[in-house]
């Protein structure tokens, strides 16, 4: 009976008389994804068989026509990071990804939150030069999953939870954080800064990073740590695990033509998805550059190309997921949420506007696909809402634009930088929703208890 579940409350929440202010399409579009995203949860199908058959729902009731149902299927980024995942299995094939996980084995990996905090470490370096954690997470994941790999614990073998799970998470859960530190390590912030700019309020690179550096430190040091409580490795302490891998890069020796091959054309995809901005280059163009000379050296075969599943896997479910995101947003019943917030909160102190305001904005993360997405939808109502409600107008500025970042981790599809790590299957959607959900709650008070304090020290406040 239990898969009856999402359809009864589905066809109950269609036949609910529509809102006032609500076109019945918006209703019913939110009926089907409600009931989708219900189904993850619950663990009663899986998110690819939920998302096929809400994409059929959505077409045979005439909620959606057929090229607004398929739209999500030309998104350029949904291809950057299928790409992404098949040039990852080129690193860990050619032998690359061995290496460089042997490395880090070498010199962090004493413990399992050693290595975790290693990956963190890296990401938040190379954000800065990364206007794109979609692109990020294409960097880490090659690394990260030959570091699952090397230590025994893969997904094919049920072993997952030795040490890759946690390694992912840690992983996803790390790009919340960087992309909140730097204005430039995420393609939104600096859309929002010149929104906040029509509202008279300046952001700067320099003063972004201030403002931001005190809670992310904080995030930084908790989050790794949080996870590992709440998220265990089965494997924790790993003290030969230093002398096994310099060992093994003894018998490994030098580096060989594949290893060559592959290392220049992932560094030069690096560079090249940096400058991708200045230069005006899509991103996702440069990454079917880099699988073509792969494919092209033969280090990426069309034979490996068939066992690559996941990628096919994940093209439909997150395209599905992203176009009803993108149609809730376009038949108003995101600016219809807005208005109810904001039509609530008149009359209460500026305080309690903020944490409202913030907290709502984290929560309703829960409907979106896209962190930029939500900022263009949102973003400005938020904040006209707290400008007029006497709430500190660089403080609530600068913290929903935070907010944009630190709360990717609330569902698998609340970020598409979520996605290539899901897609490794080393975590299930059931406890993205669960363990995303704490560490978004975590990031949330964090940036609302110190980050907020920090901002009002540094006169944002």
């Amino acid at each position: 009976m239990k898969i009856f579940i999402p359809f009864v409350v589905g066809a109950v929440i269609w036949f609910l008389p529509v809102p006032d202010g609500l076109k019945p399409q918006a209703w019913h579009l939110f009926a089907i994804f409600f009931s989708t995203i219900l189904s993850i949860i619950l663990g009663i199908f899986p998110i690819f068989v939920a998302s096929i058959i809400a994409l059929s729902i959505s077409i045979f009731t005439s909620t959606l026509d057929t090229k607004q149902a398929y739209s999500g299927f030309s998104e350029s980024f949904i291809l950057l990071i299928v790409v992404a995942f098949l040039v990852s299995r080129a690193v860990v094939k050619s032998g690359l990804g061995k290496r460089v996980a042997m490395h880090l084995i070498a010199r962090f990996g004493k413990s399992t939150l050693g290595l975790g905090y290693s990956m963190l470490t890296t990401d938040i370096l190379i954000a800065a030069a990364f206007p794109s954690n979609t692109a990020r997470s294409g960097v880490l994941f090659p690394i990260v999953n030959s570091l699952a790999h090397d230590s025994g614990s893969k997904v094919a073998d049920k072993t997952r939870k030795k040490m890759g799970a946690y390694l992912m998470m840690n992983s996803m859960a790390g790009l919340s954080i960087s992309s909140a530190l730097w204005l430039t390590a995420m393609a939104s912030n600096p859309v929002g800064a010149n929104i906040a700019k029509s509202f008279g309020v300046e952001i700067s690179f320099d003063s972004w990073f201030l403002a931001a550096l005190l809670p992310s430190l904080v995030a930084y040091i908790v989050i790794p740590r949080l996870l590992y409580i709440i998220y265990p490795p089965e494997i924790k302490e790993t003290p030969q695990a230093p002398i096994m891998a310099r060992e093994t890069l003894k018998h490994m020796g030098k580096m060989g033509k594949n290893e060559w091959i592959t290392a220049v054309v992932f560094v030069t995809m690096v560079i090249f998805w940096s400058l991708s901005s200045i230069l005006f280059i899509d991103k996702t163009a440069i990454a079917f550059a880099g699988l073509g000379v792969l494919m092209v050296s033969k280090i990426f075969t069309i034979e490996d190309l068939k066992g690559q599943g996941e990628a096919l896997n994940t093209l439909i479910w997150f395209s599905v997921l992203y176009t009803f995101s993108t149609y809730l947003n376009k038949f108003g019943f995101m600016d219809y949420i807005g208005d109810i917030i904001a039509n609530s909160l008149y009359g209460l102190s500026w305080q309690m506007v903020y944490v409202i305001l913030v907290v709502s904005y984290v929560l309703i993360h829960y409907l979106f696909v896209s962190q930029t997405a939500q900022m263009l939808a949102l973003y400005s109502v938020f904040l006209s809402v707290g400008i007029a409600s006497n709430v500190p107008a660089e403080l609530i500025a600068f913290m929903l634009l935070f907010a944009t970042n630190f709360n990717s981790v609330i569902t698998p599809q609340g970020s598409s930088a979520n996605v290539i790590f899901i897609s490794s299957e080393y975590m299930k959607a059931t406890e993205i929703y669960k363990i995303g959900g704490i560490l978004t709650f975590s990031n949330t008070l964090i940036f609302l208890t110190i980050g907020t304090a920090w901002m009002i020290f540094l006169g944002h406040g």
